[in-house]
């Protein structure tokens, strides 16, 4: 049977090839063909790193990265629509949120190319010690090299962004390899990054084997540094299988939100309603559980039952739609299977609980022990947990008890409340009268303990990807 879906070619050092292997990428919600991508593999990615890394001969003044990286936050602009599909078809993301996804990555891009034209070290006073007379210090920021980037399937637009403008604006030339699952929006990117006079080589897009395209990225010593965002025991290992790279790992969480009894809990039931099933819950910073003290949970529940129980779970292509499937059936019986063993362990269904059309309904789950999967562990999907605490302290240390540390939040009337949940809780960022699932693009990103190591936004992503040198002049 003819195939007459789109097929996609890879980039590398400015051309699109074809390798004669071929990735099926599928719709989420019906199981279509989307397209069909070049698959590489480690001669591909050989010959990506060979393209980067011979680009550093003559780099790109800063004016000239910034120009492009505007460019393309245009190009975004001018084919929002296009992006939103993309995003939307081989992900399964609803077509709102998708849309909100492409302007985010629009944002990306052009606080990337602000950080281009400001990029530069500091004066050091070097007189300030007796040896330092007669001497002018300063540094001066260089990239640091080749970067390899690795993005999820769950933000396939501007997630690849913040990889990859941050490290153009860096002046760092880039490998990436995207999502199996959600490469075309990886693939457009380096279209219209082209499209805006990228030179060949700057950026190169090699989709396929995750642990065949990350064995020569962690081997070939060219490349300096890996930004990788996804699990957990990949990101860790890929640290310790490179210990003289850098390593930048921005992984899960299992995102706590504290409810204080004197919050507003209209704006805290319509803030958590819309935060934990969003993407049908496949963000690292989804809701996934709320602490609210006791005397507070029964109006909170009033409030926020009916509103998750009027979200609308359906195609990913109607712009009505809230909640969409999930990437794949084994992530669907996974998460059915982690209710099921709260359910046994004494948890209670308050909402949800099962499938629609063979999308999982967003689920509400209420006395929930702390050991169960879907407290402790991420679940990556429409699933969040709500338990009755007896005091702000509990449910900061309830919600510290996990190996995660990425974002949590705290709703609250009183600053005494918000100043003791942000300074407890140990996480790498605190929201208050916020879902923790807040994130805008230009704000540092990151997580503690297993979530991670790094901040994200292009502000502290370009320092990151340059290495600060000293410069000692002698005036004397």
């Amino acid at each position: 049977m003819a195939v007459t879906a789109t097929e996609r070619k890879l980039l590398i050092a400015g051309e699109w090839i074809e390798t004669g292997d071929w990735l099926d990428v599928r719709s989420p919600y019906s199981g279509e063909l989307v397209a069909r991508v070049a698959k590489g593999g480690a001669a591909e990615t050989r010959r990506a790193i060979d393209a980067a890394a011979a680009v550093l001969a003559e780099p790109l003044p800063a004016h000239k990265r910034a120009e492009i990286l505007v460019k393309v936050a245009g190009a975004i602009g001018r084919r929002h629509e296009e992006v939103a599909r993309t995003i939307s078809d081989e992900a399964g993301k609803p077509i709102k949120a998708a849309r909100v996804e492409a302007s985010r990555a629009m944002s990306t891009f052009t606080f990337a190319a602000v950080e281009a034209r400001k990029l530069a070290g500091t004066m050091v006073p070097m007189d300030a010690a007796q040896a330092g007379e007669g001497k002018v210090g300063f540094t001066i920021r260089r990239p640091i090299g080749v970067v390899g980037a690795i993005s999820p399937f769950n933000f396939p637009c501007n997630l690849v962004a913040h990889k990859i403008a941050p490290a153009l604006a860096a002046g760092c030339p880039v490998v990436l390899k995207p999502a199996s699952q959600t490469p075309l929006s990886a693939l457009l990117l380096a279209e219209l990054e082209t499209e805006a006079g990228l030179p060949p080589g700057w950026l190169n897009v090699v989709a396929g084997s995750a642990s065949e395209i990350g064995d020569v990225l962690v081997e070939d010593p060219r490349v300096r540094l890996i930004t990788f965002t996804g699990s957990g025991p990949v990101g860790w290992k890929l640290q310790e299988r490179a210990p003289k790279k850098r390593v930048k790992l921005e992984l899960g969480n299992s995102t706590p939100v504290v409810v204080a009894a004197d919050a507003d809990l209209d704006r805290a039931a319509d803030k958590l309603a819309a935060n934990a099933f969003s993407f049908a819950g496949q963000s690292c910073i989804s809701v996934q559980r709320i602490y609210i003290e006791r005397s507070a949970i029964g109006a909170f529940l009033e409030r926020f039952l009916p509103k998750v129980e009027a979200l609308k779970v359906g195609d990913p292509a109607d712009d009505e739609t809230d909640v969409g499937p999930v990437i794949d059936d084994g992530a669907r019986e996974r998460i059915l299977a982690w209710v099921e063993e709260a359910e046994s362990a004494g948890a209670r269904v308050l909402v949800g609980g099962g499938v629609e059309r063979e999308l999982l309904r967003p689920t509400v789950l209420s006395d929930v022990p702390d050991d169960a999967k879907v407290s402790c562990q991420e679940v990556f999907g429409p699933v969040c947990i709500v338990n009755p605490v007896d005091s702000i302290e509990e449910a900061v240390e309830r919600a510290n008890g996990t190996r995660y540390g990425l974002q949590a939040g705290v709703f609250t009337t009183t600053l005494d409340n918000a100043v003791k949940a942000a300074a407890g809780l140990e996480f790498g960022g605190v929201t208050v009268n916020e879902a923790p699932t807040f994130r805008s693009d230009q704000m540092p990103y990151g997580g503690v303990k297993d979530s991670g190591n790094t901040k994200e936004g292009p502000a502290w992503a370009v320092r990151e990807m340059t290495e600060e040198r000293l410069v000692v002049l002698d005036v004397s």
